[in-house]
């Protein structure tokens, strides 16, 4: 079946873009590799609380992945899930062939939404450390509840490591966190409220090795950055804050330009392929801000680019969404 417009990502951005899309009358398809929807902020920060969200003062991924599918049940959406993208060509009719791991589709147009592309956890590069994985060594966090009255050790220094450490302070019996430089490089804000927190921070020290027995941790042996100080820290449970490498492999092969490990987009949101488009963390242009808020502005932009690539005759109309769903109650 041909539809309007195939977004490829069912994470925050993708599942905006489709509502907008449907709200302009188009026929969508949803393509994401996952087995489920909601990218990176439903499968990897599922319970982590997200402030930047417009009207949201704090959510958790979890409950703006159910938002955002609350908002689109209002359509008969078309979700093809667990299917990777492998190539897309446009044949001679000028329509755009899809070719995932399961079967090939067909668009008029594609709008790529795939976030920071597929993405791993960054691990604990020590002796043994497998060992002690999903047991006392984590590098996501599903459930903050199964840390209630333990000592808990976060590493890194970014946002993540800095709100889990935050968000663990209230459940943990006592949270450390540990960074291997002077500063941290998450939010000013997260940064201030951890100054008045409770956490203990451990800083410029580096994980040297662990200590348990049958993958329960019962410590880490730490060492002071420069001056090589030993410390040794009982703890019950060590969070990996890392970060994730990327892969943006599969676009690679897609045909768009990639620059600085983004797809290139010009102002319309539009790739170096006519018809192909690209919005959220994906899409690079000057002056990009990569929050999820900034790609929920893009996706009209390319919504609309996209249709017109279909049909250069269009011309879309003011819409108020007050008024196209009154009387409706979700």
């Amino acid at each position: 079946m041909l539809t309007d417009i195939l977004i490829i990502g069912a994470g925050p951005v993708g599942l905006y873009t489709a509502f907008y899309a449907q709200m302009r009358k188009a026929s969508v398809k949803v393509l994401d590799s996952l087995k489920a929807p909601g990218g990176q902020p439903a499968h990897i920060y599922g319970e982590k609380l997200i402030y930047d969200i417009p009207g949201y003062p704090s959510i958790t991924g979890t409950e703006l992945t159910q938002q955002l599918l609350n908002q689109l049940s209002r359509f008969e959406n078309d979700f093809c899930l667990g299917q990777e993208v492998l190539m897309i060509t446009k044949n001679d009719q000028g329509i755009f062939e899809i070719q995932t791991n399961q079967t090939t589709h067909y668009a008029k147009s594609v709008i790529i939404a795939t976030g920071n592309g597929a993405f791993q956890p960054r691990k604990l590069n020590l002796d043994k450390a497998q060992e002690y994985e999903d047991q006392s060594l984590h590098y996501i966090i599903k459930n903050p509840e199964d840390f209630r009255g333990k000592t808990v050790a976060l590493a890194g220094g970014g946002d993540s490591a800095v709100d889990w450490a935050l968000t663990l302070e209230g459940i943990a019996d006592r949270v450390y966190l540990i960074h291997r430089r002077d500063q941290f490089r998450a939010l000013e804000y997260s940064v201030e409220r951890l100054e008045h927190s409770s956490v203990q921070q451990i800083k410029p020290y580096l994980i040297k090795a662990l200590q348990g027995d049958l993958g329960q941790l019962t410590g880490l042996h730490l060492e002071r950055a420069k001056t090589k100080d030993p410390l040794f820290l009982e703890v019950d449970q060590l969070v990996v804050n890392y970060g994730f490498s990327t892969s943006l492999n599969s676009a690679k092969k897609w045909g768009v330009a990639i620059q600085h490990n983004q797809v290139q987009v010009d102002c319309h949101m539009e790739t170096t392929v006519k018809g192909i488009f690209a919005v959220g963390d994906i899409a690079h242009y000057d002056g990009k801000v990569k929050i999820i808020a900034s790609g929920f502005g893009e996706a009209p932009l390319a919504v609309n680019q996209a249709l017109y690539y279909a049909n250069p005759s269009y011309q879309p109309s003011p819409i108020h969404s007050s008024s196209l769903f009154e009387g409706e109650i979700l």
